[in-house]
């Protein structure tokens, strides 16, 4: 029966709710699901590197030996097995991670909100590059900090320029392999004295590694946590070198800390699901990583030069960009003239999607900056939109 109910409820929202934002970028693929829209919206990876008939046979193999375990409750720090291969993988000579130090999350974005709920306090200075990965801030936004930039250049993150801004800083968040949005990289030297700078100012470093295992070259960068594993919280994932869909994260943090997000972690979900966990280790724990990997470090470095080649003829030479060496990004900057918000609006209306720069920035934004994605975009198209783009670029000049 339904009740006719003459004074319907006035919601009343929570101030933190209230100042909830959608993601622009989630915004802009509803557009993008179109098939005629050739898309460099989207940091999706391309489903092209998906091992599907690996992931089903191990998923076969889990329920059919250990099916009751696996539709079963869980820990919350996650499967004993799968974190203990990942504290082995993050584990160097001179530098041992223990099994307890790994939490298991619902993707990374979840240990985003998890260090954000634990660390954070309204009105806590958090440090960001310039400029960031538009889901941490959307997570760290949720609890009210005070963000401040650090000074980036065309190499990334400027350790020297932390200590402007460090006075009662919480954190400072940071990805330095092939970063979103820029697809920039820290060299070795920056690392280093980026660990040096955060462990003498007595501020956690977080090092967000999505993208590390996918540099053309081969050859990661060694990674902050193995410099100083009592200062450095680590996040990593399997979103980009297996698939997104299984939503499968992990973070790695000294103990004291890795037991507060555990416990927040046990109010938010109770644990990730213990089936996805033992279906990975499953996939993993023999190797096949070191099979697959390279497999999509070539087609995303051939998407990512052909871009490069198609933007250097189509582009005007007042616009400039960067070259990865990895990753799967590229991020442009326009003449000061030009507004991409403006430009996007051309640019959808001729069936071509990117992301305005803005929305990356904590603080101060650059409307003369883009993020274009080319890894599920094939060649063909590639270069299609990308002559588009350059038309209309030069048509705003």
């Amino acid at each position: 029966m339904k009740i006719d109910n003459p004074n319907p409820i006035q919601w009343q929202f929570s101030e933190r709710a209230a100042q909830l934002q959608s993601s622009f970028i989630r915004e802009i693929l509803k557009i993008t699901q179109r098939p005629d829209i050739i898309s460099f919206a989207g940091g999706l990876p391309s489903p092209a590197t998906f091992p599907v008939e690996r992931m089903k046979a191990a998923y076969d193999k889990v329920l059919s030996e250990a099916g009751k375990v696996a539709l079963q409750y869980g820990p919350t720090d996650g499967y004993a097995p799968l974190r203990e291969w990942i504290a082995n993988s993050l584990s160097t000579e001179g530098s041992t991670i223990l099994p307890e130090q790994i939490l298991m999350t619902s993707g990374s974005q979840q240990a985003l909100d998890l260090l954000g709920k634990v660390l954070v306090d309204e009105g806590s200075r958090v440090l960001v590059e310039t400029p960031s990965y538009l889901g941490a801030l959307q997570a760290f936004s949720v609890y009210r900090p005070e963000f401040k930039s650090v000074d980036t250049d065309e190499h990334g993150l400027v350790p020297s320029s932390i200590d402007a801004v460090a006075k009662g800083a919480r954190m400072l968040y940071s990805l330095p392999n092939f970063q979103n949005p820029t697809g920039r990289s820290l060299s070795l030297e920056r690392r280093r004295e980026l660990v040096e700078t955060c462990a003498r100012l007595a501020i956690p470093l977080i090092e967000d590694d999505p993208y590390g295992s996918l540099s053309y070259r081969g050859e990661p960068m060694p990674k902050m946590v193995a410099m100083n594993p009592d200062g450095v919280i680590y996040m990593g994932s399997f979103s980009k070198v297996l698939t997104p869909g299984i939503r499968l994260g992990y973070v790695c943090a000294p103990l004291p800390l890795v037991r507060r997000l555990e416990l927040a972690k046990q109010a938010a979900d109770l644990h990730t699901a213990q089936l996805t966990q033992m279906v990975v280790h499953e996939v993993v724990k023999d190797g096949f990583l070191d099979e697959h990997i390279p497999t999509i470090r070539k087609l995303y470095s051939d998407q990512c030069q052909c871009m490069l080649d198609a933007m250097k003829e189509h582009f005007p030479t007042s616009v400039s960009w960067t070259e990865p060496e990895g990753g799967m990004f590229i991020w442009v900057t326009l003449p000061q003239q030009i507004d991409a918000m403006k430009l996007l609006e051309q640019s959808l209306a001729a069936k071509v999607a990117f992301v305005p720069g803005a929305p990356f920035y904590a603080n101060d934004p650059a409307s003369n900056t883009l993020r274009l994605s080319f890894v599920t975009v094939p060649p063909e198209r590639i270069r299609e939109g990308i002559a588009i783009l350059g038309k209309l670029i030069a048509g705003m000049l």
